[in-house]
């Protein structure tokens, strides 16, 4: 199956290049498998994979990226640095509107980037409250943002779902997150939201006043809702679906699917996510998670090269710590935790565990992640944890997990380029925020990786800055705030009339700006 898998994404990769030689044709519409359905589409407001897969061609950010990360020109068309590293000016494109006809200027990226975002974005807020000293407009089409300190990972951070620019008339004065809006969200993007019907489907449809002329191609996007895995695969083997996106369908079809005719596959598009799954302890919760022995027992209770072979097929790789080896800084010189029941139990046992419940809340990305839960609550019962599994829909999991409503919990995030953007916001404690989950989560504090995570974000040399997170790797493998489990791959199957979807380090979530349907 491996050779299978590698064989058809290495066609659709081939598949890719040759797409790139022919002219694009205007016109058709794409039918895409989304799974699950997303609680919103206001991108600033949420951060799970399905609201960004449908948003991030809605909304648009200063900055895209290529698959080796470099910055490419979004609403900012071009950019310079100060020659001390701490001033950024952003020159903006012209011509740009709101999907409601407004224009767009300099005070709706000060205004998202300033007030908006520093207030809702997990990612954007440790970023602007530690980095950044002041925003503001120069003119119509000009921003300035001045830092506290050189910050080498500021032009990395304006990815369309770390940073999307909202708009200031709508949200300004306003509750965020109780705005009417957020259910018919409006961008600058090339697609505009034109339909939501729940539980079928969300279409997109051409925004005809896009600033970046001749383009979107294609007239329509539909994502379809499609609630399990084999009804994914069974719509895209009859042609209902044109594109099954990562995780879309069961590991044991990816093979199969690709080499059906007219069938693409590519693993490109992730690179600057790299996606990391572990499971969150509820720390601040106290009881038995919130001892490191008890945690690092479990670690040892966790066959993780089961979870990667059998349950993901043997996509991924095993984790070793908080930065993914496909990410900048990564360090191997961690201690490692191998598959060890023995190890597990004398280690529980010596953390006090008398037999405490643990609710392990899973996550509702498919049958997969079932799968996945089943073989954790297997594990951990055989080292003598007891735990149950307990089950809900996408909205009841962002509700649990962003408030703290669970001990043990699923969950997956980016990387996004760099430690500083990606990786620092899980552990650091000024990042233990209600209302999403993809902050520090577990209510985890160190002082001491507060100060590591700091001083390496603002380090003055590469070799600096990786000696300091790799003393930061050293200490969170040994304190374990949470348990990691695999570097993700997703695999992407598209038909392969359905041309140049795939030109970004983010593959879908913003490719339909340049795709087009022969």
């Amino acid at each position: 199956m491996k050779k299978s898998v590698a064989t058809a994404i290495l066609i659709g990769v081939i598949g890719l290049s040759a797409a790139s030689a022919q002219s694009p044709k205007p016109g058709g519409t794409v039918y895409v498998a989304l799974t699950p359905e997303p609680p919103m589409l206001m991108q600033g407001l949420n951060q799970n994979g399905p609201t960004n897969m449908v948003a991030g061609n809605i909304y648009e950010s200063l900055l895209r990226y290529d698959e080796k990360l470099n910055p490419q020109p979004s609403l900012a068309k071009s950019w310079e640095t100060s020659a001390d590293g701490k001033v950024y000016t952003f020159k903006l494109q012209e011509g740009v509107t709101w999907h409601d006809g407004k224009p767009f200027s300099a005070d709706d990226v000060v205004f998202s980037l300033d007030k908006f975002l520093r207030e809702v974005h997990p990612r954007w807020r440790p970023i602007v409250n530690g980095q950044v000293d002041k925003i503001e407009k120069v003119d119509d089409l000009t921003v300035r943002i001045t830092l506290k300190q050189p910050f080498g990972p500021l032009l990395l951070s304006q990815e369309v779902a770390s940073a999307p620019i909202v708009p200031k008339h709508i949200y300004e004065g306003t509750d965020y997150r109780t705005n009417p809006m957020n259910n018919t969200p409006i961008g600058t993007g090339p697609f505009k939201f034109a339909e939501w019907k729940k539980g079928s489907y969300i279409r997109l449809v051409k925004n005809p006043d896009y600033w970046q002329k001749g383009k979107p191609y294609l007239d329509e996007i539909y994502w379809e809702i499609i609630p399990d895995a084999s009804s994914r695969a069974i719509a895209y083997e009859t042609g209902k679906i044109d594109v099954l996106t990562g995780g879309s369908v069961d590991i044991y079809d990816i093979a199969r699917l690709s080499k059906l005719p007219n069938s693409c596959a590519t693993t490109k598009g992730w690179e600057m996510f790299a996606p990391h799954a572990w499971l969150t302890p509820n720390i601040a919760r106290g009881g038995p998670l919130a001892n490191k022995q008890f945690r690092q027992g479990m670690m040892f209770a966790l066959d993780r090269d089961l979870a990667k072979d059998v349950v993901w097929s043997g996509l991924g790789k095993i984790a070793t710590g908080p930065i993914s080896s496909k990410t900048r800084f990564y360090s191997a010189d961690v201690p490692k935790y191998t598959y060890d029941v023995a190890k597990a139990k004398e280690l529980i046992k010596a953390s006090g565990y008398k037999g405490e419940p643990i609710k392990l809340l899973a996550l509702p990305y498919g049958e997969v992640w079932n799968r996945w839960a089943e073989a954790v609550k297997q594990n951990l019962t055989e080292a003598g944890i007891n735990i149950d599994i307990e089950t809900t829909d996408v909205p009841g999991w962002t509700q649990k997990a962003s408030n703290g409503e669970f001990d043990l919990t699923f969950n997956y995030l980016y990387q996004l380029g760099d430690p500083a953007i990606g990786v620092a916001r899980s552990y650091i404690s000024t990042n233990i925020v209600k209302g999403n989950p993809f902050g520090n989560q577990g209510g985890y504090v160190n002082p001491e990786v507060d100060k590591l995570f700091a001083d390496a974000s603002i380090a003055p040399s590469d070799a600096a800055r990786q000696e300091l997170y790799t003393k930061v790797q050293q200490l969170l493998a040994d304190e374990v705030p949470v348990l990691w489990q695999l570097e993700m791959d997703f695999t992407t199957i598209y038909r392969c009339n359905v041309k140049n979807l795939v030109s970004t380090a983010i593959g879908v979530n913003d490719g339909f700006r340049d795709a087009w349907k022969e």
